[in-house]
C-alpha cells in the first residue's frame, strides 16, 4: 500500500466521522444556545436546565438521523472490505 492510499483512506475515515457526529453536535448546538438565551434573559442558573435539554436533543437527532449514520457507517465498511484486495496487492 502506499502512501497516498493510506492518506485516502483516513481522510474518508474523517469525512465519514465528520457527517456522521454533524447532527448530534449540532442539534446539541442549538439546544445549548437556545438554553443559554433563556438562561440570561430569565436569571435562571441551573445546571440541569443545561443538560436535560442537551441530552434530549441529541437522543432526538439519533432518533431522527441514525438509520442514516449506521447507512453511512455500512457504506465506508464495505467499501473498506471490498477494497481490502487492492489494498494488500
Amino acid at each position: 500500500m502506499t502512501p497516498e492510499g493510506l492518506i485516502d483512506i483516513l481522510r474518508n475515515a474523517l469525512q465519514v466521522a465528520a457527517m456522521v457526529c454533524a447532527p448530534t453536535i449540532l442539534f446539541g448546538l442549538i439546544a445549548g444556545v437556545a438554553v443559554s438565551i433563556f438562561q440570561a434573559t430569565t436569571q435562571i442558573n441551573d445546571m440541569t436546565l443545561v443538560f436535560v435539554p442537551k441530552a434530549v436533543a441529541t437522543v432526538l437527532a439519533l432518533v431522527l438521523f441514525g438509520s442514516w449514520m449506521l447507512q453511512m457507517y455500512l457504506g465506508f465498511t464495505r467499501q473498506m472490505i471490498l477494497s481490502l484486495p487492492t489494498m494488500i496487492g
